[in-house]
Protein backbone atom coordinates (compact mmCIF):
# COMPACT_ATOMS: atom_id res chain seq x y z
CA UNK A 1 0.00 0.00 0.00
CA UNK A 2 2.39 2.59 1.03
CA UNK A 3 4.37 2.27 -2.49
CA UNK A 4 2.03 0.92 -4.95
CA UNK A 5 -1.21 2.72 -4.50
CA UNK A 6 1.01 6.16 -5.52
CA UNK A 7 2.42 4.89 -8.07
CA UNK A 8 -0.67 2.66 -10.09
CA UNK A 9 -0.99 5.18 -12.21
CA UNK A 10 2.10 5.07 -13.67
CA UNK A 11 3.01 1.65 -13.37
CA UNK A 12 0.26 0.71 -15.70
CA UNK A 13 0.37 3.63 -18.17
CA UNK A 14 4.17 3.24 -18.18
CA UNK A 15 5.50 0.00 -18.18
CA UNK A 16 5.52 -2.62 -20.80
CA UNK A 17 2.79 -4.98 -20.63
CA UNK A 18 3.88 -7.89 -18.09
CA UNK A 19 6.45 -5.37 -16.71
CA UNK A 20 8.83 -6.65 -14.08
CA UNK A 21 11.95 -5.94 -12.62
CA UNK A 22 15.37 -7.29 -14.10
CA UNK A 23 14.82 -11.68 -13.37
CA UNK A 24 11.80 -10.82 -11.25
CA UNK A 25 8.69 -12.31 -11.35
CA UNK A 26 6.01 -10.58 -13.37
CA UNK A 27 3.27 -7.55 -12.06
CA UNK A 28 -0.36 -8.76 -12.74
CA UNK A 29 -2.50 -5.69 -13.49
CA UNK A 30 -6.57 -7.53 -13.97
CA UNK A 31 -9.67 -5.24 -15.31
CA UNK A 32 -11.90 -8.18 -14.59
CA UNK A 33 -11.58 -11.72 -13.49
CA UNK A 34 -10.87 -14.28 -10.61
CA UNK A 35 -7.04 -14.56 -10.64
CA UNK A 36 -5.41 -17.59 -8.95
CA UNK A 37 -1.81 -17.83 -7.99
CA UNK A 38 -1.21 -21.06 -7.96
CA UNK A 39 1.24 -23.16 -5.69
CA UNK A 40 4.89 -22.99 -6.55
CA UNK A 41 3.86 -19.96 -8.40
CA UNK A 42 5.70 -16.31 -8.35
CA UNK A 43 4.03 -13.14 -9.24
CA UNK A 44 5.19 -9.72 -8.78
CA UNK A 45 2.69 -6.59 -7.79
CA UNK A 46 -1.13 -8.30 -8.00
CA UNK A 47 -3.98 -5.22 -8.44
CA UNK A 48 -7.91 -6.79 -9.58
CA UNK A 49 -10.41 -4.17 -10.32
CA UNK A 50 -13.46 -6.81 -10.44
CA UNK A 51 -12.81 -10.38 -9.44
CA UNK A 52 -11.56 -12.99 -6.66
CA UNK A 53 -8.43 -13.57 -6.16
CA UNK A 54 -6.75 -16.68 -4.73
CA UNK A 55 -3.05 -16.68 -3.41
CA UNK A 56 -1.84 -20.61 -3.17
CA UNK A 57 1.87 -19.16 -4.18
CA UNK A 58 3.64 -16.25 -3.41
CA UNK A 59 3.16 -12.31 -4.46
CA UNK A 60 6.24 -10.82 -4.04
CA UNK A 61 4.79 -7.42 -3.94
CA UNK A 62 1.89 -6.00 -2.62
CA UNK A 63 -1.91 -6.87 -3.13
CA UNK A 64 -4.79 -4.77 -3.98
CA UNK A 65 -8.17 -6.21 -4.43
CA UNK A 66 -10.82 -3.33 -5.44
CA UNK A 67 -14.08 -5.30 -6.08
CA UNK A 68 -13.64 -8.83 -5.02
CA UNK A 69 -12.99 -11.36 -2.39
CA UNK A 70 -9.21 -12.41 -1.36
CA UNK A 71 -8.34 -15.48 0.35
CA UNK A 72 -4.63 -16.32 1.09
CA UNK A 73 -3.12 -19.97 1.76
CA UNK A 74 0.39 -19.06 0.45
CA UNK A 75 2.69 -15.99 0.81
CA UNK A 76 2.26 -11.75 0.18
CA UNK A 77 5.40 -10.18 0.58
CA UNK A 78 4.04 -6.73 0.82
CA UNK A 79 0.45 -5.05 1.66
CA UNK A 80 -2.81 -6.95 1.55
CA UNK A 81 -5.57 -4.09 0.81
CA UNK A 82 -9.26 -4.61 0.13
CA UNK A 83 -11.88 -1.93 -0.61
CA UNK A 84 -15.24 -3.25 -1.51
CA UNK A 85 -14.88 -7.28 -0.06
CA UNK A 86 -13.04 -9.68 2.28
CA UNK A 87 -9.51 -11.17 2.44
CA UNK A 88 -9.36 -14.58 4.32
CA UNK A 89 -6.03 -15.84 5.67
CA UNK A 90 -5.40 -19.58 6.12
CA UNK A 91 -2.95 -21.36 8.75
CA UNK A 92 -0.61 -21.12 6.06
CA UNK A 93 -0.79 -17.41 5.25
CA UNK A 94 2.32 -15.14 5.29
CA UNK A 95 2.31 -11.52 5.12
CA UNK A 96 4.79 -9.33 5.18
CA UNK A 97 3.31 -5.66 5.32
CA UNK A 98 0.31 -4.91 6.52
CA UNK A 99 -3.72 -5.87 5.82
CA UNK A 100 -5.58 -3.37 5.57
CA UNK A 101 -9.54 -3.20 5.00
CA UNK A 102 -12.48 -1.21 3.67
CA UNK A 103 -15.99 -2.64 3.46
CA UNK A 104 -15.73 -5.77 5.39
CA UNK A 105 -13.26 -6.95 8.09
CA UNK A 106 -10.60 -9.90 7.20
CA UNK A 107 -10.74 -12.97 8.50
CA UNK A 108 -7.51 -14.52 9.23
CA UNK A 109 -6.60 -18.05 11.21
CA UNK A 110 -4.78 -17.92 14.51
CA UNK A 111 -2.35 -19.84 12.82
CA UNK A 112 -1.54 -17.38 9.71
CA UNK A 113 1.21 -14.40 10.30
CA UNK A 114 1.01 -11.31 9.78
CA UNK A 115 4.26 -9.06 9.89
CA UNK A 116 2.35 -5.46 10.09
CA UNK A 117 -0.55 -4.52 11.47
CA UNK A 118 -4.55 -5.50 10.32
CA UNK A 119 -6.50 -2.55 10.51
CA UNK A 120 -8.99 -0.17 8.91
CA UNK A 121 -8.42 2.06 5.94
CA UNK A 122 -10.59 4.65 7.10
CA UNK A 123 -12.57 6.41 4.61
CA UNK A 124 -14.86 8.26 6.59
CA UNK A 125 -19.11 7.24 7.81
CA UNK A 126 -21.18 7.39 4.73
CA UNK A 127 -24.82 8.52 5.12
CA UNK A 128 -23.02 11.96 6.62
CA UNK A 129 -24.27 15.08 4.74
CA UNK A 130 -20.04 15.66 4.00
CA UNK A 131 -20.08 11.95 2.32
CA UNK A 132 -23.05 12.76 0.52
CA UNK A 133 -22.32 16.01 -1.07
CA UNK A 134 -18.55 14.31 -1.99
CA UNK A 135 -20.07 11.06 -3.22
CA UNK A 136 -22.63 13.53 -5.32
CA UNK A 137 -19.57 15.29 -6.56
CA UNK A 138 -17.64 12.32 -7.61
CA UNK A 139 -20.99 11.34 -9.68
CA UNK A 140 -21.23 14.50 -11.48
CA UNK A 141 -17.24 14.35 -12.30
CA UNK A 142 -17.26 10.80 -13.55
CA UNK A 143 -20.37 11.52 -15.80
CA UNK A 144 -19.19 14.55 -17.05
CA UNK A 145 -15.77 12.78 -18.15
CA UNK A 146 -17.61 9.67 -19.72
CA UNK A 147 -19.92 12.32 -22.00
CA UNK A 148 -16.62 14.51 -23.14
CA UNK A 149 -14.80 11.36 -24.03
CA UNK A 150 -17.52 9.91 -26.05
CA UNK A 151 -17.82 13.47 -27.21
CA UNK A 152 -14.04 13.37 -27.98
CA UNK A 153 -14.20 9.95 -29.22
CA UNK A 154 -17.29 10.72 -32.05
CA UNK A 155 -15.80 14.16 -32.94
CA UNK A 156 -12.25 13.36 -32.75
CA UNK A 157 -11.35 9.32 -33.04
CA UNK A 158 -8.17 10.51 -34.59
CA UNK A 159 -7.07 11.68 -31.15
CA UNK A 160 -7.25 8.58 -29.18
CA UNK A 161 -4.75 6.94 -31.74
CA UNK A 162 -2.66 10.01 -31.18
CA UNK A 163 -2.49 10.04 -27.89
CA UNK A 164 -1.75 6.04 -27.45
CA UNK A 165 0.63 6.06 -29.93
CA UNK A 166 2.21 9.51 -27.78
CA UNK A 167 2.95 6.38 -25.40
CA UNK A 168 6.10 5.26 -27.04
CA UNK A 169 7.75 9.00 -26.21
CA UNK A 170 6.67 8.64 -22.69
CA UNK A 171 9.97 10.16 -21.30
CA UNK A 172 8.68 13.29 -23.63
CA UNK A 173 5.70 12.97 -22.79
CA UNK A 174 5.91 13.01 -18.76
CA UNK A 175 8.54 15.67 -19.08
CA UNK A 176 6.10 18.07 -21.21
CA UNK A 177 3.04 17.43 -18.70
CA UNK A 178 4.99 18.60 -15.69
CA UNK A 179 6.33 21.88 -18.11
CA UNK A 180 2.43 22.07 -19.10
CA UNK A 181 0.97 21.68 -16.08
CA UNK A 182 3.33 24.49 -14.50
CA UNK A 183 3.64 27.03 -17.05
CA UNK A 184 0.19 27.59 -18.20
CA UNK A 185 -1.39 29.31 -15.26
CA UNK A 186 1.67 31.15 -14.87
CA UNK A 187 1.65 32.26 -18.51
CA UNK A 188 -2.39 33.54 -17.55
CA UNK A 189 -1.43 35.21 -14.49
CA UNK A 190 1.64 36.81 -16.61
CA UNK A 191 -1.30 38.37 -19.57
CA UNK A 192 -3.99 39.27 -16.93
CA UNK A 193 -1.12 42.17 -15.82
CA UNK A 194 -0.58 42.99 -18.73
CA UNK A 195 -2.81 45.78 -20.57
CA UNK A 196 -2.12 43.93 -23.87
CA UNK A 197 -2.52 40.45 -23.22
CA UNK A 198 -5.59 40.50 -20.20
CA UNK A 199 -8.09 39.20 -22.44
CA UNK A 200 -6.19 36.41 -23.13
CA UNK A 201 -5.30 35.95 -19.36
CA UNK A 202 -8.90 35.61 -19.00
CA UNK A 203 -9.37 33.42 -21.93
CA UNK A 204 -6.57 31.16 -20.42
CA UNK A 205 -7.84 30.94 -17.27
CA UNK A 206 -11.13 29.87 -18.43
CA UNK A 207 -9.57 27.65 -20.67
CA UNK A 208 -7.48 25.40 -17.93
CA UNK A 209 -10.37 23.63 -16.55
CA UNK A 210 -11.64 22.05 -19.85
CA UNK A 211 -7.42 21.74 -20.80
CA UNK A 212 -7.05 19.67 -17.84
CA UNK A 213 -10.23 17.48 -18.63
CA UNK A 214 -9.23 16.52 -21.82
CA UNK A 215 -5.52 15.50 -20.77
CA UNK A 216 -7.63 13.53 -17.87
CA UNK A 217 -9.48 11.88 -20.45
CA UNK A 218 -6.35 11.28 -22.57
CA UNK A 219 -4.80 9.43 -19.90
CA UNK A 220 -7.72 7.42 -19.37
CA UNK A 221 -7.42 6.30 -23.21
CA UNK A 222 -3.81 5.46 -22.92
CA UNK A 223 -4.56 2.84 -19.76
CA UNK A 224 -7.49 1.89 -21.40
CA UNK A 225 -5.94 0.30 -24.35
CA UNK A 226 -3.17 -0.96 -22.20
CA UNK A 227 -5.27 -3.15 -20.42
CA UNK A 228 -7.80 -3.70 -22.98
CA UNK A 229 -5.32 -4.90 -26.14
CA UNK A 230 -8.38 -5.88 -28.69
CA UNK A 231 -11.28 -3.89 -28.04
CA UNK A 232 -12.46 -0.83 -29.61
CA UNK A 233 -11.89 2.80 -28.77
CA UNK A 234 -15.07 3.11 -26.72
CA UNK A 235 -14.43 0.35 -24.99
CA UNK A 236 -11.10 0.51 -24.21
CA UNK A 237 -11.68 4.23 -22.84
CA UNK A 238 -14.56 2.77 -20.80
CA UNK A 239 -12.30 0.87 -19.10
CA UNK A 240 -9.30 3.06 -18.53
CA UNK A 241 -12.03 5.76 -17.20
CA UNK A 242 -13.57 3.00 -15.05
CA UNK A 243 -10.42 2.10 -13.30
CA UNK A 244 -8.96 6.20 -12.58
CA UNK A 245 -12.52 6.84 -10.81
CA UNK A 246 -12.54 3.85 -9.09
CA UNK A 247 -8.73 4.42 -7.28
CA UNK A 248 -10.59 8.35 -7.62
CA UNK A 249 -12.16 6.92 -4.51
CA UNK A 250 -9.27 6.28 -2.55
CA UNK A 251 -8.79 8.92 0.32
CA UNK A 252 -5.50 11.10 -0.86
CA UNK A 253 -3.94 8.84 -2.92
CA UNK A 254 -7.24 9.26 -5.37
CA UNK A 255 -6.69 12.58 -5.31
CA UNK A 256 -2.62 11.96 -6.25
CA UNK A 257 -3.96 9.37 -9.03
CA UNK A 258 -6.03 12.22 -10.78
CA UNK A 259 -3.27 14.63 -10.57
CA UNK A 260 -0.48 12.64 -11.87
CA UNK A 261 -3.21 11.35 -14.42
CA UNK A 262 -3.77 15.01 -15.86
CA UNK A 263 0.12 15.87 -15.71
CA UNK A 264 0.80 13.41 -18.17
CA UNK A 265 -2.25 13.26 -19.94
CA UNK A 266 -1.33 16.86 -21.00
CA UNK A 267 2.50 15.59 -22.10
CA UNK A 268 0.65 12.42 -24.60
CA UNK A 269 -1.72 15.18 -26.10
CA UNK A 270 1.50 17.42 -26.68
CA UNK A 271 3.46 15.09 -27.93
CA UNK A 272 0.70 13.64 -30.30
CA UNK A 273 -0.18 17.45 -31.50
CA UNK A 274 3.77 17.45 -32.27
CA UNK A 275 3.60 14.83 -34.00
CA UNK A 276 0.50 15.40 -36.42
CA UNK A 277 2.23 18.86 -37.22
CA UNK A 278 5.50 17.01 -38.31
CA UNK A 279 3.43 14.75 -40.54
Amino acid sequence: MRRLLPALLLLLMLLPAGAQAAGGPQDRYVVSGDVLVAKGETVGDLVVLDGNIVVRGAVQGDLVAIGGDVTIRGTVSGDVVTIRKRATLGRRARVGGDVKWVQDRPVVDPGAVVSGKVKRFDVGTFGTPGIEVAIGFWVAVTISFLLGGFLLLLLAPGLFDGVVRARSGRGGAIIGGILLFILLPILAIVLLITVVGTPLGIGLLLALGPIYAIAYIASAMVLGRRVVKSGGRFVAFLAGLGILRVLALIPFVGGLISLLATIFGLGTLFVALRRARTV
